[in-house]
């Protein structure tokens, strides 16, 4: 299990522990590996689409784009409605948000680490005095 903190993208404040599991995490992750797929959540982020709209801007199959989609959705970052006869794909922002925010607490980590190494590199108390760099 992954446990983070989390700020409220509305306010900025800071809220409870949040968690997603680590298979939630792969499937999110393993989704967002493929260029296609990232594309495709992009631009369903944006408006819904049906699959078939999808499909036109690919150079593969109806069925490729649509197992594309299976995965996006299976991951939880698109959900599809049915809207008449076509079922239309829609990006899922609160899923990408939570991915974000697993990336951020990662960067956090990494920023406090090179803080720590930067301030172990410019000790205060500079060079000793018998080494080469001390010396005149």
């Amino acid at each position: 299990m992954v446990v983070y903190r989390a700020a409220d993208v509305t306010s900025g404040t800071e809220v409870s522990w949040r968690q997603l599991g680590d298979d939630e995490v792969d499937r999110i992750f393993q989704a967002l590996a493929d260029s296609t797929r990232r594309d495709i959540l992009s631009r369903t982020l944006t408006e819904p689409l049906s699959v078939s709209v999808l499909a036109e801007d690919y150079d593969m199959s109806f069925a490729a784009v649509q197992k594309h989609v299976s995965v996006l959705e299976s991951a939880g970052l698109v959900k599809k409605n049915k809207k008449g006869r076509e079922r239309l794909v829609s990006g899922d922002p609160e899923t990408v948000r939570k991915a974000q925010q697993l990336l951020d607490r990662y960067e956090q980590l990494w920023r406090q680490r090179i803080g720590r190494l930067d301030a172990l590199l410019s000790d205060e108390s500079g060079p000793e005095p018998d080494s080469p760099i001390g010396k005149a």
